[in-house]
């Protein structure tokens, strides 16, 4: 099969960037755009040397309809507004769609899943192997745990992250959800201040800390009775992120059109 042809979305950024270079290290995986947002400084930078490298020749534009008419897949860690522009564009054209945008609202999810009957789409709050190993192991240990364990996550990033709960942190909440056959949006306690009362039994809690250059820590506390347990995830650089995202879109070729996860990818399913 010849190399998949990937277009990376939100290219001048610290993740973008990421995603350029682990792409050139990537047997079956090619550079062949490289996106923008309109009006940025760097439409018409060459991505590679944006990223490090040597120049590729890929320059930034804001066009994704004329980058997509050669392209495969695109990889996608913008804000949700491009994201959702994006959508449409890369649904017509039949690329794989790798999306680890966060902040997404349940609207936006909407239109995500309204192109999955004709496009492939592979979307996580996280790319990263561990981080999925742990949202298993949160679910199980959920399932084995009653609501005496009090569930609380816990999750720091860097003073530049601009949404609150991260994207892992809202999957692992999911996780935990789907383990104690609940929903999360009924049981989750975002953010504690003031003369709150005591804590609601069967509440999924959230803490959101912001500072430095964290890439990003979440623990998972399920504290019960005189016991604790705790599960924990430290990433060091976001290039494990770039990798997940490029696996994915490997797996996601050969796949049909529908909405899929990491847990699919990694074959967690039945964990």
């Amino acid at each position: 099969m010849s190399d998949m042809r990937l277009i990376v979305a939100g290219a001048g950024g610290r993740m973008g960037r990421a995603l350029t270079r682990v792409i050139s290290e990537t047997s079956g995986a090619v550079l062949t755009g490289a996106l923008e947002a309109p009006g940025s400084e760097l439409l018409g930078k060459d991505a590679g040397t944006l990223a490090g490298l040597p120049a590729n020749g890929v320059l930034l534009s804001a066009d994704l309809w004329s980058l997509s008419a050669n392209a495969d897949g695109i990889l996608d860690f913008t804000v949700p507004g491009a994201t959702i522009a994006n959508v449409a564009i890369a649904a017509q054209r039949g690329l794989v769609h790798v999306i680890g945008t966060t902040g997404l609202t349940a609207s936006d999810d909407a239109v995500i899943k309204s192109v999955t009957s004709r496009a492939i789409v592979v979307k996580s709050g996280n790319m990263s192997l561990g981080v999925n190993l742990l949202a298993a192991l949160v679910k199980r240990v959920a399932q084995s745990l009653d609501d005496g364990f009090d569930i609380e996550i816990l999750e720091i990033h860097h003073r530049a992250k601009v949404d609150a709960p991260s994207g892992t942190a809202y999957m692992l909440g999911e996780a935990a959800a789907e383990g104690r056959k609940i929903t999360l949006e009924a049981h989750a306690a975002r953010g504690r201040d003031g003369h709150t009362g005591a804590r609601r039994s069967g509440d999924i809690g959230f803490a959101s800390l912001r500072g430095g250059t964290v890439t990003g820590d979440h623990s998972v506390i399920f504290a019960g009775p005189y016991e604790r347990i705790e599960l924990s995830h430290k990433a060091e650089d976001r290039m494990i992120f770039a990798h997940g995202a490029i696996k994915a879109a490997l797996w996601a070729r050969n796949q049909k059109p529908g909405m899929y996860s990491m847990t699919d990818v990694l074959g967690l399913g039945d964990f």
